[in-house]
Protein backbone atom coordinates (compact mmCIF):
# COMPACT_ATOMS: atom_id res chain seq x y z
CA UNK A 1 0.00 0.00 0.00
CA UNK A 2 3.08 2.42 0.64
CA UNK A 3 4.43 1.28 -2.14
CA UNK A 4 1.71 2.31 -4.50
CA UNK A 5 1.18 5.56 -2.41
CA UNK A 6 4.87 6.73 -3.69
CA UNK A 7 4.56 5.83 -7.32
CA UNK A 8 1.25 7.51 -7.68
CA UNK A 9 3.40 10.78 -5.82
CA UNK A 10 5.85 10.13 -8.40
CA UNK A 11 4.02 10.16 -10.94
CA UNK A 12 2.05 12.71 -10.20
CA UNK A 13 5.78 15.26 -9.15
CA UNK A 14 7.01 14.84 -13.05
CA UNK A 15 3.82 15.81 -14.96
CA UNK A 16 3.75 19.08 -12.83
CA UNK A 17 7.59 19.60 -13.82
CA UNK A 18 7.05 18.76 -17.44
CA UNK A 19 4.14 21.19 -17.37
CA UNK A 20 6.39 24.04 -15.80
CA UNK A 21 8.93 23.27 -18.41
CA UNK A 22 6.33 23.51 -21.15
CA UNK A 23 4.80 26.80 -20.10
CA UNK A 24 8.33 28.05 -19.59
CA UNK A 25 9.54 27.17 -23.40
CA UNK A 26 6.12 28.58 -24.45
CA UNK A 27 6.80 32.29 -22.25
CA UNK A 28 10.43 32.29 -24.19
CA UNK A 29 8.98 31.49 -27.21
CA UNK A 30 6.41 34.50 -26.87
CA UNK A 31 9.59 36.71 -25.72
CA UNK A 32 11.78 35.99 -28.62
CA UNK A 33 8.75 36.90 -30.92
CA UNK A 34 8.78 40.28 -29.86
CA UNK A 35 12.23 40.95 -29.32
CA UNK A 36 13.99 42.97 -32.36
CA UNK A 37 16.95 41.42 -33.52
CA UNK A 38 20.17 44.03 -34.53
CA UNK A 39 22.44 42.92 -37.90
CA UNK A 40 25.74 44.89 -37.88
CA UNK A 41 26.86 46.06 -41.40
CA UNK A 42 28.36 47.72 -43.38
CA UNK A 43 26.28 51.17 -44.17
CA UNK A 44 25.82 51.12 -39.73
CA UNK A 45 29.05 50.73 -39.16
CA UNK A 46 30.06 53.50 -41.57
CA UNK A 47 28.00 55.68 -40.65
CA UNK A 48 29.80 58.32 -38.83
CA UNK A 49 33.21 58.04 -41.28
CA UNK A 50 33.74 61.41 -43.33
CA UNK A 51 34.72 60.80 -46.57
CA UNK A 52 35.16 64.20 -47.86
CA UNK A 53 38.23 64.91 -49.34
CA UNK A 54 39.86 68.55 -51.11
CA UNK A 55 42.63 68.44 -52.90
CA UNK A 56 46.07 70.69 -52.37
CA UNK A 57 47.52 73.03 -54.77
CA UNK A 58 51.27 72.92 -54.40
CA UNK A 59 53.27 74.46 -57.40
CA UNK A 60 55.85 71.93 -57.85
CA UNK A 61 59.48 72.06 -60.06
CA UNK A 62 59.67 70.72 -63.75
CA UNK A 63 63.07 69.90 -63.04
CA UNK A 64 63.52 65.30 -62.37
CA UNK A 65 64.65 64.98 -58.87
CA UNK A 66 67.76 63.69 -58.57
CA UNK A 67 70.27 61.10 -56.94
CA UNK A 68 70.82 63.96 -53.72
CA UNK A 69 67.43 64.98 -53.92
CA UNK A 70 66.27 61.16 -52.83
CA UNK A 71 68.29 60.75 -50.08
CA UNK A 72 67.73 64.24 -48.51
CA UNK A 73 63.58 63.36 -48.43
CA UNK A 74 64.68 59.92 -46.56
CA UNK A 75 66.60 61.36 -44.67
CA UNK A 76 64.06 64.25 -43.74
CA UNK A 77 60.94 63.15 -43.68
CA UNK A 78 62.25 59.01 -41.90
CA UNK A 79 60.52 59.14 -38.04
CA UNK A 80 58.74 62.08 -38.56
CA UNK A 81 54.94 62.58 -36.71
CA UNK A 82 51.83 64.15 -37.56
CA UNK A 83 48.01 63.92 -37.04
CA UNK A 84 45.61 62.07 -39.07
CA UNK A 85 42.75 64.31 -40.69
CA UNK A 86 41.01 61.02 -41.19
CA UNK A 87 40.44 57.47 -40.69
CA UNK A 88 43.14 55.36 -41.67
CA UNK A 89 42.70 51.91 -42.85
CA UNK A 90 45.17 49.25 -42.31
CA UNK A 91 46.43 47.81 -45.87
CA UNK A 92 48.90 48.88 -48.49
CA UNK A 93 45.85 49.88 -51.03
CA UNK A 94 45.65 53.70 -50.38
CA UNK A 95 47.07 56.02 -53.24
CA UNK A 96 47.23 59.65 -52.80
CA UNK A 97 47.65 61.53 -56.59
CA UNK A 98 49.63 64.50 -55.93
CA UNK A 99 47.78 67.58 -55.80
CA UNK A 100 45.36 64.96 -57.20
CA UNK A 101 42.33 62.41 -55.90
CA UNK A 102 42.56 59.87 -53.42
CA UNK A 103 41.95 56.39 -54.09
CA UNK A 104 39.76 54.96 -52.93
CA UNK A 105 37.13 57.38 -52.19
CA UNK A 106 34.08 57.37 -50.85
CA UNK A 107 31.91 54.56 -50.65
CA UNK A 108 35.33 52.50 -51.68
CA UNK A 109 37.02 54.10 -49.32
CA UNK A 110 34.54 53.08 -46.48
CA UNK A 111 34.05 49.34 -47.65
CA UNK A 112 38.08 49.56 -46.81
CA UNK A 113 37.93 50.64 -43.53
CA UNK A 114 34.83 48.40 -42.45
CA UNK A 115 36.79 44.85 -44.45
CA UNK A 116 40.18 45.76 -43.38
CA UNK A 117 39.47 47.67 -39.98
CA UNK A 118 41.29 50.90 -38.39
CA UNK A 119 45.07 51.76 -37.83
CA UNK A 120 44.18 55.23 -36.88
CA UNK A 121 41.60 57.13 -36.22
CA UNK A 122 41.24 60.91 -36.52
CA UNK A 123 43.11 63.03 -34.71
CA UNK A 124 45.64 60.58 -34.01
CA UNK A 125 49.69 60.75 -33.91
CA UNK A 126 51.15 58.63 -36.49
CA UNK A 127 55.00 58.25 -37.20
CA UNK A 128 56.20 57.41 -40.53
CA UNK A 129 57.64 54.54 -40.04
CA UNK A 130 59.71 53.64 -43.66
CA UNK A 131 60.17 55.51 -46.99
CA UNK A 132 61.04 54.34 -49.95
CA UNK A 133 61.59 56.72 -53.20
CA UNK A 134 60.57 54.98 -56.44
CA UNK A 135 60.57 56.87 -60.26
CA UNK A 136 56.71 58.32 -60.15
CA UNK A 137 55.90 57.36 -56.61
CA UNK A 138 56.95 57.71 -52.67
CA UNK A 139 55.59 55.09 -50.40
CA UNK A 140 55.58 55.79 -46.71
CA UNK A 141 54.96 52.82 -43.90
CA UNK A 142 52.88 54.75 -40.91
CA UNK A 143 52.96 53.10 -37.43
CA UNK A 144 55.11 50.03 -38.76
CA UNK A 145 53.73 49.55 -41.71
CA UNK A 146 51.07 46.65 -43.48
CA UNK A 147 53.23 43.97 -42.60
CA UNK A 148 54.93 42.38 -40.00
CA UNK A 149 58.72 41.69 -39.90
CA UNK A 150 60.11 38.43 -40.34
CA UNK A 151 61.75 36.85 -37.63
CA UNK A 152 63.75 33.55 -38.34
CA UNK A 153 63.11 32.49 -34.66
CA UNK A 154 59.12 31.77 -35.77
CA UNK A 155 60.04 28.88 -38.07
CA UNK A 156 62.37 27.06 -34.77
CA UNK A 157 60.63 24.61 -32.59
CA UNK A 158 62.22 22.73 -29.57
CA UNK A 159 60.89 19.78 -28.65
CA UNK A 160 57.61 20.91 -30.40
CA UNK A 161 57.54 24.66 -28.67
CA UNK A 162 58.09 27.40 -31.05
CA UNK A 163 60.72 29.77 -29.28
CA UNK A 164 58.98 32.91 -30.04
CA UNK A 165 55.07 32.82 -30.13
CA UNK A 166 52.87 33.88 -33.02
CA UNK A 167 50.57 36.06 -31.84
CA UNK A 168 53.05 38.04 -30.09
CA UNK A 169 52.92 41.15 -32.19
CA UNK A 170 50.07 42.44 -34.95
CA UNK A 171 49.90 44.66 -37.57
CA UNK A 172 48.77 48.06 -36.70
CA UNK A 173 50.01 50.51 -39.53
CA UNK A 174 49.31 51.10 -43.12
CA UNK A 175 51.04 52.32 -45.81
CA UNK A 176 50.29 55.38 -48.20
CA UNK A 177 51.51 56.02 -52.04
CA UNK A 178 51.80 59.44 -52.59
CA UNK A 179 51.77 59.08 -56.97
CA UNK A 180 53.20 61.71 -59.36
CA UNK A 181 52.08 61.39 -62.71
CA UNK A 182 54.77 61.80 -64.96
CA UNK A 183 57.74 61.14 -62.65
CA UNK A 184 58.86 62.60 -59.01
CA UNK A 185 59.97 66.40 -59.85
CA UNK A 186 62.63 68.02 -57.83
CA UNK A 187 60.79 67.93 -54.70
CA UNK A 188 61.74 68.81 -50.64
CA UNK A 189 60.26 67.76 -47.70
CA UNK A 190 58.22 70.33 -46.84
CA UNK A 191 56.39 70.18 -50.03
CA UNK A 192 55.94 66.38 -49.28
CA UNK A 193 54.39 67.61 -46.38
CA UNK A 194 51.88 69.53 -47.99
CA UNK A 195 51.04 67.26 -50.50
CA UNK A 196 50.32 65.01 -47.72
CA UNK A 197 47.46 67.17 -45.90
CA UNK A 198 44.49 65.65 -46.83
CA UNK A 199 45.41 62.87 -44.93
CA UNK A 200 48.53 63.57 -42.57
CA UNK A 201 48.30 66.37 -40.77
CA UNK A 202 52.50 67.76 -39.94
CA UNK A 203 51.54 71.90 -38.81
CA UNK A 204 53.17 70.61 -35.22
CA UNK A 205 56.32 72.33 -34.92
CA UNK A 206 59.87 70.05 -34.36
CA UNK A 207 62.14 71.53 -32.26
CA UNK A 208 64.64 72.59 -35.15
CA UNK A 209 61.54 74.40 -36.86
CA UNK A 210 60.75 76.02 -33.45
CA UNK A 211 64.41 76.97 -33.18
CA UNK A 212 64.87 78.23 -36.92
CA UNK A 213 61.39 80.50 -36.41
CA UNK A 214 63.68 82.81 -33.57
CA UNK A 215 66.42 83.69 -35.79
CA UNK A 216 66.40 86.34 -38.48
CA UNK A 217 64.95 86.78 -41.71
CA UNK A 218 68.24 86.11 -43.50
CA UNK A 219 69.23 83.05 -41.40
CA UNK A 220 65.28 81.27 -41.86
CA UNK A 221 65.88 81.62 -45.73
CA UNK A 222 69.00 79.96 -45.45
CA UNK A 223 67.86 77.45 -43.23
CA UNK A 224 64.83 76.78 -45.84
CA UNK A 225 67.18 76.78 -48.56
CA UNK A 226 69.36 74.30 -46.92
CA UNK A 227 72.32 76.28 -47.14
CA UNK A 228 75.48 76.77 -44.42
CA UNK A 229 76.68 79.90 -43.58
CA UNK A 230 80.32 80.68 -42.16
CA UNK A 231 79.86 81.82 -38.56
CA UNK A 232 76.78 79.31 -37.64
CA UNK A 233 76.55 77.03 -35.02
CA UNK A 234 75.75 73.49 -34.60
CA UNK A 235 71.62 73.93 -33.77
CA UNK A 236 71.80 75.95 -37.08
CA UNK A 237 73.36 73.35 -38.88
CA UNK A 238 71.01 70.33 -38.01
CA UNK A 239 68.41 72.70 -38.81
CA UNK A 240 69.75 73.04 -42.27
CA UNK A 241 70.87 69.82 -43.56
CA UNK A 242 69.97 67.62 -40.37
CA UNK A 243 72.65 65.26 -38.97
CA UNK A 244 75.44 64.69 -41.41
CA UNK A 245 76.36 61.06 -42.70
CA UNK A 246 79.91 60.95 -41.00
CA UNK A 247 82.34 63.39 -39.02
CA UNK A 248 85.78 63.62 -38.70
CA UNK A 249 87.66 65.27 -35.59
CA UNK A 250 91.50 66.15 -36.09
CA UNK A 251 94.25 69.07 -34.68
CA UNK A 252 94.10 72.39 -35.80
CA UNK A 253 97.18 72.94 -38.02
CA UNK A 254 100.38 73.93 -36.08
CA UNK A 255 98.54 73.11 -32.86
CA UNK A 256 98.93 70.79 -30.37
CA UNK A 257 95.84 70.86 -28.01
CA UNK A 258 93.08 72.50 -30.31
CA UNK A 259 90.46 70.28 -32.15
CA UNK A 260 88.02 70.79 -35.22
CA UNK A 261 85.58 68.90 -36.08
CA UNK A 262 84.12 68.50 -39.28
CA UNK A 263 80.40 67.48 -40.35
CA UNK A 264 80.55 65.90 -44.00
CA UNK A 265 77.56 65.62 -46.34
CA UNK A 266 76.92 63.75 -49.05
CA UNK A 267 78.87 61.26 -50.78
CA UNK A 268 80.00 61.19 -54.18
CA UNK A 269 79.94 61.90 -57.02
CA UNK A 270 77.24 63.92 -56.04
CA UNK A 271 78.26 67.49 -54.31
CA UNK A 272 79.76 67.10 -51.07
CA UNK A 273 79.83 69.11 -48.61
CA UNK A 274 82.41 69.62 -45.43
CA UNK A 275 81.69 71.97 -42.58
CA UNK A 276 84.44 72.48 -39.85
CA UNK A 277 83.14 73.35 -36.30
CA UNK A 278 86.13 75.07 -34.00
CA UNK A 279 84.27 75.94 -30.66
CA UNK A 280 80.85 75.41 -31.68
CA UNK A 281 81.37 77.56 -34.80
CA UNK A 282 81.66 76.96 -38.64
CA UNK A 283 84.47 78.79 -39.21
CA UNK A 284 85.38 76.76 -43.08
CA UNK A 285 82.97 75.28 -45.69
CA UNK A 286 84.11 73.50 -48.31
CA UNK A 287 81.84 72.23 -51.70
CA UNK A 288 83.07 69.66 -53.69
CA UNK A 289 80.94 69.64 -57.08
CA UNK A 290 81.35 67.28 -59.66
CA UNK A 291 83.54 68.65 -62.77
CA UNK A 292 84.02 71.83 -60.79
CA UNK A 293 86.80 73.38 -58.44
CA UNK A 294 86.42 73.22 -54.74
CA UNK A 295 84.67 75.96 -53.43
CA UNK A 296 86.16 77.48 -49.88
CA UNK A 297 84.34 80.02 -47.76
CA UNK A 298 86.08 80.84 -44.74
CA UNK A 299 84.59 84.45 -44.12
CA UNK A 300 81.70 85.12 -41.78
CA UNK A 301 78.53 85.54 -43.29
CA UNK A 302 75.95 86.55 -39.94
CA UNK A 303 75.98 89.60 -40.98
CA UNK A 304 76.79 90.29 -37.45
CA UNK A 305 74.35 87.90 -35.98
CA UNK A 306 75.77 85.96 -32.73
CA UNK A 307 78.51 88.46 -32.55
CA UNK A 308 77.77 89.34 -29.05
CA UNK A 309 78.55 85.56 -27.93
CA UNK A 310 82.12 84.59 -27.09
CA UNK A 311 82.57 81.04 -28.46
CA UNK A 312 85.61 80.57 -26.44
CA UNK A 313 84.10 80.36 -23.72
CA UNK A 314 83.06 77.41 -24.89
CA UNK A 315 85.12 74.78 -23.06
CA UNK A 316 85.85 70.77 -24.16
CA UNK A 317 85.99 68.34 -20.88
CA UNK A 318 88.55 65.04 -22.91
CA UNK A 319 91.44 63.28 -21.85
CA UNK A 320 94.14 65.50 -22.46
CA UNK A 321 92.37 68.15 -23.94
CA UNK A 322 92.86 71.84 -23.10
CA UNK A 323 94.69 73.20 -20.00
CA UNK A 324 94.96 72.47 -16.27
CA UNK A 325 92.21 74.58 -14.03
CA UNK A 326 93.85 77.52 -12.86
CA UNK A 327 94.19 77.46 -8.79
CA UNK A 328 93.82 74.01 -8.58
CA UNK A 329 95.78 71.65 -5.95
CA UNK A 330 95.28 68.02 -7.85
CA UNK A 331 93.36 65.26 -8.75
CA UNK A 332 89.92 65.75 -6.87
CA UNK A 333 90.04 63.06 -3.68
CA UNK A 334 87.71 62.06 -0.65
CA UNK A 335 90.39 62.60 1.93
CA UNK A 336 90.14 65.45 4.74
CA UNK A 337 93.40 67.65 5.21
CA UNK A 338 95.88 65.38 6.87
CA UNK A 339 94.78 61.76 6.02
CA UNK A 340 96.47 59.25 4.31
CA UNK A 341 95.36 56.84 1.80
CA UNK A 342 95.68 53.08 3.11
CA UNK A 343 98.61 51.64 2.40
CA UNK A 344 100.35 54.91 1.10
CA UNK A 345 103.63 55.36 2.36
CA UNK A 346 103.30 59.26 2.49
CA UNK A 347 104.17 60.57 5.81
CA UNK A 348 102.20 63.99 6.00
CA UNK A 349 103.45 66.73 8.10
CA UNK A 350 100.42 68.10 10.14
CA UNK A 351 100.99 71.88 10.58
CA UNK A 352 101.73 72.95 14.37
CA UNK A 353 99.12 75.00 16.01
CA UNK A 354 100.71 77.85 18.20
CA UNK A 355 99.03 79.72 20.83
CA UNK A 356 97.60 83.58 19.73
CA UNK A 357 99.03 85.16 22.95
CA UNK A 358 102.31 84.58 24.84
CA UNK A 359 102.12 82.25 28.02
CA UNK A 360 102.13 84.68 31.69
CA UNK A 361 105.13 84.71 32.76
CA UNK A 362 104.16 85.28 36.84
CA UNK A 363 102.63 81.25 36.26
CA UNK A 364 105.03 78.88 37.69
CA UNK A 365 106.42 76.37 35.63
CA UNK A 366 105.55 73.07 36.51
CA UNK A 367 108.09 71.06 38.57
CA UNK A 368 109.97 68.61 37.17
CA UNK A 369 110.08 65.03 38.16
CA UNK A 370 112.75 64.50 41.31
CA UNK A 371 115.94 62.62 40.56
CA UNK A 372 116.91 59.95 42.82
CA UNK A 373 118.96 61.04 45.92
CA UNK A 374 122.26 59.80 46.04
CA UNK A 375 124.52 60.55 48.60
CA UNK A 376 126.83 63.68 47.97
CA UNK A 377 124.24 65.65 46.12
CA UNK A 378 122.54 67.95 48.19
CA UNK A 379 120.03 69.26 45.66
CA UNK A 380 118.31 65.86 45.30
CA UNK A 381 117.36 65.53 48.76
CA UNK A 382 115.89 68.85 49.09
CA UNK A 383 112.44 69.63 48.81
CA UNK A 384 111.43 70.70 45.42
CA UNK A 385 109.74 74.01 46.61
CA UNK A 386 112.60 74.75 48.90
CA UNK A 387 115.93 76.11 48.03
CA UNK A 388 118.79 74.28 47.91
CA UNK A 389 121.54 75.33 50.43
CA UNK A 390 125.26 76.19 49.76
CA UNK A 391 127.45 73.25 50.70
CA UNK A 392 129.65 74.13 53.37
CA UNK A 393 133.02 75.02 52.69
CA UNK A 394 136.15 73.30 52.82
CA UNK A 395 138.34 75.22 55.24
CA UNK A 396 141.25 73.11 55.42
CA UNK A 397 142.03 73.91 51.95
CA UNK A 398 142.54 77.65 53.02
CA UNK A 399 143.62 77.14 56.46
CA UNK A 400 147.73 77.65 57.38
CA UNK A 401 149.88 74.49 58.01
CA UNK A 402 150.70 74.85 61.91
CA UNK A 403 151.57 71.47 62.23
CA UNK A 404 155.07 71.82 64.11
CA UNK A 405 158.06 69.37 63.21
Amino acid sequence: MAFRRAKSLLSMGSALSLGALLAAGLAGAGSLARAQVFVVGEKSAMADVSTDFHPTRVELSTNPIDERGRRELIRDLLAEQGFAHRALPLGEDLVLVANGSLRPSGDGYKEMLYKKGQSAAPGDRVVISAVTVKADRIVFDLNGGPYLKHRFLRHIELDGMPIVSPDDEYVTGCRVTLLFEGGIPEVSAPEVKALLDPIIDFGVKTSAEAYADSLPQFLKDAINQHDVLVGMNSKMVLAAMGPPQSKVRELVPGSTDRHYEEWIYGQAPQTVRFVRFEHDRVTQLRIAALGKPIATHDKNELRGYLDGENPDTTREIALGDGEADKGSSGPPTILKPGEVAPGSSQRVRLPVSLPDTPPDKTTPAPAAPSPTAEPGNPSAAAPANQPVADAPEDKTADAPNTSTH
